[in-house]
């Protein structure tokens, strides 16, 4: 089983949904290897330093020797660095993307040095492969998790630590930034806040800012981990976390990340075992409800509660580059792909509109194109292939 997502939300999604996230592209494999980058000391949109930022990067390519051919991927809500290719030639599967990058491919790493990195509060903390810093994270100062100590950290934030990585490396002007979902997100803000860095853009599934009705479900899938007990005002650390609450968490964000066509399609009104009819018992359960729960349980293990809710946060917060969505479109330089999904349920088709046409409005230079399927937002991650000749020819403009 791989991670998922989206949406803010993607790779859990997908193990959850339990479908290969290569989109049945045949290439080159890429063999990966995870570093860390470290941050003595990292200053935050809201004014508080961190000591000891660590977050994990991988790339894939080579840097040319005027490093003009760099391409930076933001990951989605639930995802890591992990955007393409296996840590190991037995791994189950590669990265979320790996149906768009690599060598041939339309992101193509024979010609471009592809980074991705791991934001702070990333969810998967229980990764080997995920480095990040956030409140499960010992603060230097007390040698102590910071729990709830932790500061509340913005999309801005992410992005301000990719550039300092971006910089390390050397790196002046990224030929582009994309990504899925949070990554749209993450695109946007840099777009707008480092307008002279990015030479394209290009946002999935992703809007340039969080609407109200975004805000309050972002809310709805926090609210699992705020009423399970054993949260207790986020000090659980040491103690019995709140597990059942954050697999309940992941299992309405899995939910909404894909589409009824699928839900239906797949498991129908079907019960989850014959011999225990849904209408004999309220514990009984219906087939879509045991296999959303028993993914969410097993995505739990691996992930912090307190991560999730700071990254409902900083998604709920996000308007790029911290001013109006007419304000932010205006500061975009680069010309932008925009691929979304008309069924997407977490970014819905009106929330992408108001983008598109501010973009087109403020005199952006603007392509939108549509995925096609059934899962939603979710095929943003795993339906990208469908892209793949709209995304090589956005490149060699």
């Amino acid at each position: 089983m791989k991670h998922w997502i989206a949406a803010a939300t993607g790779a859990a999604l997908m193990a959850m949904a339990g479908m290969s996230m290569t989109g049945g592209a045949e290439a080159q494999e890429l063999i990966v290897e995870k570093k860390i980058f470290e941050l003595p000391s990292f200053t935050t949109q809201g004014g508080r330093t961190l000591k000891n930022v660590r977050v994990g990067w991988e790339s894939y390519g080579t840097l040319n020797a005027d490093k003009s051919n760099a391409i930076l991927i933001c990951h989605f809500f639930s995802g890591n660095s992990h955007a393409a290719g296996k840590y190991a030639a037995a791994d189950a599967a590669p990265g979320y993307w790996d149906a768009i990058i690599g060598p041939g491919k339309a992101i193509d790493t024979n010609k471009y040095f592809v980074l991705s990195s791991d934001t702070l509060v990333n969810l998967n903390t229980g990764d080997p492969k995920t480095t990040t810093t956030g409140p499960a994270s010992t603060d230097p100062d007390t040698g102590k998790p910071y729990a709830l100590d932790f500061p509340v950290v913005t999309v801005g934030d992410f992005v301000n630590v990719q550039k300092a990585l971006v910089e390390s490396l050397g790196i002046r002007k990224l030929a582009l930034v994309a990504g899925p979902s949070m990554g749209a997100l993450q695109t946007y803000e840099w777009a707008t806040s480092h307008p002279d860095m990015v030479a394209k853009a290009m946002p999935v599934i992703g809007a340039a800012e969080a609407d109200a009705q975004l805000i309050a479900w972002l809310d709805v899938w926090a609210a699992p981990i705020l009423v399970d007990p054993n949260w207790n005002k986020g000090d659980y650390y040491g103690r019995t976390p709140p597990n059942a609450g954050l697999a309940k968490a992941l299992t309405v964000v899995t939910l909404q990340a894909n589409h009824a066509e699928w839900a239906n399609a797949t498991f129908g009104r079907r019960a989850a075992k014959e011999s225990e009819a849904p209408a004999k018992a309220l514990a009984n359960k219906f087939q879509v409800q045991s296999v959303l729960d028993n993914a969410g349980e097993a995505r739990a293990k691996v992930s912090d509660a307190n991560h999730f809710l700071y990254l409902v946060k900083a998604n709920q917060l996000f308007a790029a580059g911290g001013v109006s969505l007419a304000d932010a479109v205006g500061r975009i330089k680069a010309p932008v792909l925009l691929i979304t999904q008309p069924k997407d349920l977490v970014f819905t088709p009106d929330m992408i509109e108001r983008t598109a046409d501010g973009l087109k409005k403020g005199g952006g230079n603007v392509t939108q194109i549509f995925l096609q399927g059934t899962r939603g937002h979710l095929d943003g991650v795993i339906s990208m292939k469908q892209a793949e000749g709209a995304i090589r020819a956005f490149l060699e403009r």
